[in-house]
């Protein structure tokens, strides 16, 4: 059963039929990492795993309680007019979308749902943003407004950061809210917006989960940050996104020079990908997801053994084109663009053969799914 349909089964066993499921898929990124908080560019796309809010009104929409059941939490009680950041941290996504969209004169309170997900736990496939958009997602529909996904994910963002206190950028939100079925999407950092870039046929992606989870890492970030900041003040520039390798080589410092290097280095890739993928060719672009990896390990230093060790695994199995870890660092997924004829024994083969820690890896084999969507019911 897809996530849909289990929240839809759970809440016909408390309340009955619910009134329609409100959809929103978790996401990869191919490639583009440490550019968007530099205002640069990401090729994201969303996968084929959902999270699932099966919903119904129930009493006063502007002032009554939200009763939400988790199949993977339990239920609570949520007070449309209550601190979103007292409830259970858990909830406090659901809490903050509540909260917020308030201020946008949706009705946001009244309602039940069961809400299931097929997102992977533990993975790092941005499950926080989808339970946010498709809770969004909802809400609006009941309402009867219609947003542009850069407004849903604008939202979203404000929950992570302001309610939940992460500080996170737009880009998980905004593929789940926008993404097209069969296309990665461009994603401008700047000017925040998605152009669709078709995936050829004859590929598939790989997302390769280490195993590996991320421990104290945010100092290591912020370090990342500082690095880029500095460099931008030095060449007076706005960000790193008006810089070229010309002028990044004149940048004194050499780990704020490498640092650097890979954002501007980056960037290029990433468009280059995306017009790779357009013109359908599948070499370029598993070249230039390698060449991501190589810049993230030794510029960036954000890789980890763990992603090293599978990215390693994946470039000696059947039908790979390219790998590269993905996400911040140091510790989750590495993702794969393979030939979809060579796709199961890809995953054979890197499951057999990934050593590290004596952890196992986990592998799924997706093509881009749609964005947030609301679906009738059985």
């Amino acid at each position: 059963m897809s996530a849909a349909e289990r929240a839809t089964a759970a809440h016909r066993s408390r309340w009955g039929d619910p009134d329609f499921v409100a959809r929103a898929p978790g996401r990869v990124n191919l490639i583009g990492e440490h550019t968007d908080y530099n205002e640069g560019f990401t090729l994201p796309m969303a996968l084929p795993f959902d999270t699932a809010v099966a919903f119904s009104s129930d009493g006063d929409q502007r002032a009554g309680p939200a009763t939400i059941a988790s199949a993977g939490f339990g239920e609570i009680v949520i007070d449309p007019n209550g601190d979103p950041a007292s409830v259970a941290s858990w909830a406090r996504h659901l809490a903050g979308v509540i909260s917020l969209l308030a201020e946008h004169g949706v009705p946001t309170g009244g309602w039940r749902a069961a809400v299931d997900t097929d997102i992977p736990t533990g993975a790092s496939l941005s499950s926080s943003a989808a339970i946010e958009v498709a809770a969004i997602t909802a809400l609006l529909h009941r309402a009867g407004v219609t947003w542009e996904p850069i407004d849903v994910a604008r939202l979203g963002q404000r929950v992570e950061n302001e309610v939940v206190g992460l500080p996170s950028g737009i880009m998980d939100q905004f593929i789940s809210a926008g993404a097209v079925e069969g296309h990665a999407s461009l994603m401008d950092c700047r000017h925040l917006t998605l152009t669709p870039a078709h995936m050829p046929a004859d590929a598939v992606v790989a997302v390769m989960d280490t195993g590996t989870r991320r421990v104290l890492a945010d100092a290591a970030y912020g370090d990342r940050r500082a690095a880029c900041e500095r460099v931008v003040a030095e060449l007076g520039i706005a960000s790193l996104r008006d810089a070229t390798p010309a002028t990044i080589a004149a940048v004194m410092d050499p780990v704020d020079r490498r640092r650097a290097h890979h954002v501007v280095t980056e960037n290029q890739r990433t468009v280059d990908a995306a017009a790779a993928m357009g013109a359908g060719d599948v070499v370029e672009l598993g070249r230039l997801m390698t060449e991501s990896h190589e810049s993230l390990r030794h510029d960036y230093e954000v890789s980890g053994p763990g992603l090293d060790a599978i990215v390693q695994v994946a470039h000696g199995a059947p039908g790979c084109l390219g790998a590269r870890m993905t996400g911040g660092g140091f510790a989750g997924c590495a993702v794969a663009l393979v030939r979809a004829d060579d796709a199961d024994r890809f995953g054979r083969d890197v499951v057999d053969r990934y050593d590290h820690d004596g952890l196992r890896a986990r592998i799924w084999i997706c093509s881009p799914a749609a964005g947030a969507s609301v679906l009738g019911t059985a």
